[in-house]
Parts: structure tokens; sequence; C-alpha cells
């Protein structure tokens, strides 16, 4: 009995890599992106900066952003926003503080008109981390800043925490998820929580953006060249899901690396923050220019 083999060799595994990026961008403007950023000034009398308020699941690394920022738009290694690195299931960051990015040393120190605040993280139930109500005064301008966040009691107007009277620079001007590519499946609790706080923002006329951290530790191909980050098959993935699951649209989530184990800057991690920089100065200067007159 005669067989007949259809076999037609080895089966090549499925490249990781789109054969082109689904998403252009210019690797080689890091000067001009950097320079747009340095110089932008909010343009409405009264507002001295434009603040970003930064929210997301524990360890989604908001704070290393911050200090990301710093390093691009100061030119060195700076931590301005205090980190850990050993892994948690509960916030390090306890305390509501704006940070900002000076410019210049000693009597001539100034800072960028761009400020930053970071929250306590966002946890399974209701008794731990950050309250959905507590992120929502903090976009009114309603916190404090040096206020200890309580994950059994939200912030009310007796407490000395709460900002009664609060000024056009108080309040946030751009509102960011940020999501850490990396982590495990978010419980269905955290991500309500996420979608409870983007619906509060658009009520409030607040623009709306997310990002996605530790990229090169989800995918190896970017590992090994950050470049790839707009080829790889799985990041595309685990944004578009991260879309669906808060309802961010794909146009406003930006793929970033933080700075953590290098000691001196690297023009391609510069770049894709910047990249994420710029819109969040031009959706909160929109937004400044429609509601802060």
């Amino acid at each position: 009995m005669t067989t007949v083999c259809l076999c037609r060799g080895p089966i090549m595994a499925a490249s990781p890599l789109l054969d082109k990026p689904w998403r252009e961008l210019r690797w080689g403007e890091k000067q001009k992106e950097l320079q747009y950023v340095k110089e932008y000034k909010p343009a409405v009398e009264g507002t001295k900066h434009l603040r970003v308020l930064m929210f997301g699941h524990v360890g989604a690394g908001k704070s290393s952003f911050i200090n990301s920022v710093s390093n691009v738009l100061r030119g060195r290694m700076s931590i301005p926003a205090l980190t850990s690195s050993t892994t948690s299931d509960r916030s390090f960051t306890i305390k509501y503080e704006t940070h900002k990015i000076r410019i210049g040393r000693g009597t001539s120190k100034t800072f960028f008109p761009l400020v930053f605040n970071d929250v306590m993280g966002l946890e399974d139930g209701n008794n731990s981390g950050i309250h959905a109500s507590d992120i929502t005064l903090a976009m009114k301008g309603h916190v404090k800043d040096g206020h200890k966040f309580n994950p059994i009691a939200p912030l009310t107007k007796e407490d000395y925490g709460y900002n009664p009277s609060p000024s056009l620079d108080d309040k946030v001007h751009v509102l960011v998820c940020v999501m850490s590519a990396n982590a495990p499946q978010i419980n269905s609790s955290v991500l309500q929580k996420m979608k409870k706080v983007r619906e509060t923002a658009s009520e409030l006329g607040i623009p709306q953006m997310a990002m996605m951290t530790h990229i090169d530790a989800a995918c190896g191909e970017i590992e090994k060249d950050l470049k790839n980050v707009y080829r790889s098959k799985h990041l595309h993935k685990k944004m578009k899901d991260f879309s669906a699951a808060v309802g961010i649209p794909m146009n406003c989530i930006f793929p970033v690396k933080n700075y953590s184990e290098e000691i001196d800057l690297k023009d391609d991690v510069d770049f894709l923050v910047l990249s994420a920089l710029r819109k969040m100065v031009d959706f909160g200067d929109d937004f400044i220019e429609k509601n802060c007159n």
C-alpha cells in the first residue's frame, strides 16, 4: 500500500512582530518634541501651570513616569517622586503631592509650568486603595497638598485635607490612567473604579488619556529593541483589550518605558516619554483655553 506524505517541511512559528508598525513615530525628532514641551506656557491669565493627575492600579508605574519626565526635561537622572523597587499588592504612594520639575539650580531655580499629581493606587475591594470619590475631589481641586489618603474612609468636607476653595491652578487639566502591560488580568472591581473615575472626568469635561508601562517586560521583542513598540502583536492586543475594558480610545493610549535599571539617559526611552507628554500638554492646554477663561 502506497502512502502519500503531505508534509511541507517544518512548521514555522508565527512572528511576534507585525510587518509594519501600526502607528508611525518620527524617532529622530526627539529634540523637536523636547523643545515643544520645554517652551510650553499656559496662555490663560491666572493659570500658572498645567496640572496632570495620574491614577491606576497598584504598581502601574505612576511615580516612575513622573521621574522619567523629570529625567527627560532636566537632561539627567532625578527622583522627584519616591518609588519602591519591591513588588507589592499595596500602594507605595499614600499622600497627595504636587511634583514640580526644576529648571536650573540655586537662586536661579525656577520650575516648568507643568505639574504632576500621583495618588494611591486602585485596589480590589471597598476598604483598600484609594476611593474613586477621592480622585473626583482631586480633579475638582478639593484635595490639599500633603493629604494622606485613608483606604477605610474617603475624604469629606470636614477633614483637614479638604480644600474648600480651589483655585484654577488647583484643578486638574488632564487625567491619565496608567496600566502596566506586564500586569496579570486586572480584577473587575478595579476596572469598574477606573470606569467610574473616567465617567466623572467626562462629566467635568476633563480630557483623558492612558499610558501602558513596563512594555519591555511584557514583550521580549520590545526588550530587544524599543523601536519594535508599535510592531509588537502582544502589546497591540494588550492595548486593544485595555481600550475595550475602560473605554479609552486607542489614539489616546500611549506605551512608554520608564527609567528603572538605567543610570544614563537613552534617546529611544526619552522619545516615547515625550510622545505621551506632548499629548498631555496639548489635551490639557485645550481644556485650560476652554474652561479657565
